[in-house]
């Protein structure tokens, strides 16, 4: 085990390097942050943060040399460099699981080898691959294989000419081309696995999207016992295979009540942000456990919840003069004494950008669910789920 007052390396500051930053310091540990953004929302409140890229290696040594182990908030990151890191100090999850999920051919193909359920699809690395796609995979989504999340890298095409078009937008970039599928909903498993191949997971969250992206996650899901356990399974297997160490999350599409494996993340998850509030363990706490080779905590929830992102479009308003910046009234949301409002301390707001969330708590989801949806609306957000 590695015990406090050990230093904990993060590769990335985002939002989710932020959380697991202030978990990993109530747990009585130092964090240094690897982010190339001087404004970086977990630089911000790390012990350190070194100002690089991620391939630098003079700042990768040095992180090395300072840290008992090092985890990473974004599957972007190089797998290059956590297989470096791999080589001077404790690194987890690793660079071959994180090297799957960040490429979307190598995700599919992951599934498609270990039978799990999956939208069919073939890959393209040129215009001839696409001319040869199958005529059922069209309607489909063609997204591109790297550096694609939030909607971003990926269009609906109806037909191969659509798809052909798109590949060229994509500037030739290998894609996957996948089959449209009719969805009833979407649902999300987030879990912990530790080195010994324990695993913890969360209750499973229904989840939908605006624009691309997460708007709202109900927790327990409304879906049917056997469809969550189902999930939770399929994910816990995926963790399995890959001999994941650390937190996971698994996206689902349901289509005609079976379950289709989207795509997974190697790090917390966005859906995942309801555990800070709702449940005894967070997703990262359980990151920091199993990272530091601890026992893994219980990842039970207290509280039914809904989880509402917060963009930064509310962060303009528009008048007669046009758009305004300004700060919303947050007092709006302190208003709900069940609310927990968390905003990511994000240097600037701009449209789409995640700059923070609220969680709504309930005995009830329906219920939790339907005041979420009220703080939204009073917050400005009022195009419907």
């Amino acid at each position: 085990m590695i015990l406090p007052p050990a230093t904990l390396g993060m590769l990335g500051g985002g939002q989710l390097g932020r959380f697991f930053v202030a978990a990993a310091h109530e747990m009585g540990y130092a964090v240094w942050v690897l982010d190339p953004d001087p404004h970086s929302p977990a630089a911000l409140i790390a012990d350190r943060h070194l100002l690089a890229a991620y391939d630098d290696y003079a700042a990768l040594d040095e992180l090395a040399q300072g840290c008992a182990a090092i985890s990473t908030e974004f599957e972007n990151v190089p797998a290059g460099t956590l297989d470096y890191l791999d080589k001077f100090v404790v690194v987890r999850p690793s660079a071959a699981a994180v090297s799957v999920c960040q490429n979307r051919i190598a995700e599919k193909t992951f599934l498609r080898d270990n039978a799990l359920p999956h939208a069919a699809f073939t890959v393209a690395h040129d215009e001839q691959d696409l001319r040869q796609a199958g005529p059922g995979l069209f309607p489909g989504i063609l997204k591109v294989a790297r550096l694609g999340y939030d909607g971003k890298g990926q269009a609906v095409v109806g037909n191969r000419d659509e798809a052909l078009a798109a590949f060229q937008h994509f500037k030739g970039e290998s894609c996957v081309l996948e089959q449209k599928l009719d969805l009833e909903c979407e649902i999300s498993v987030v879990l912990a696995r530790d080195e010994a191949g324990v695993i913890s997971t969360f209750p499973v969250a229904e989840n939908s999207h605006r624009r691309g992206i997460l708007d709202v996650s109900v927790v327990p899901a409304r879906a049917a016992d056997a469809l969550r356990a189902r999930a939770a399974g399929l994910a816990g297997t995926i963790a399995e295979r890959l001999d994941y160490v650390g937190t996971l999350a698994v996206e689902f599409f349901v289509v005609h009540g079976q379950l289709m494996i989207n795509e997974m993340a190697p790090r917390p998850h966005n859906s995942g942000h309801y555990t800070l509030d709702a449940c005894v363990t967070s997703q990262y706490e359980q990151q920091v456990r199993a990272l530091c080779g601890l026992p893994l905590g219980e990842a039970g929830a207290h509280s039914a919840a809904a989880m509402v992102n917060l963009l930064g479009d509310l962060w303009y308003e528009t008048g007669p003069a046009g758009q305004r910046y300004r700060e919303p009234d947050w007092s709006r949301l302190y208003a709900f004494p069940t609310l927990k409002l968390h905003l990511y301390g994000k240097h600037h707001a701009r449209p789409g950008r995640k700059m923070g969330h609220f969680t709504v708590l309930d005995d009830d989801p329906e219920k939790a669910r339907e005041l979420a949806m009220v703080a939204r609306a009073m917050i400005g957000i009022v195009d419907a789920v």
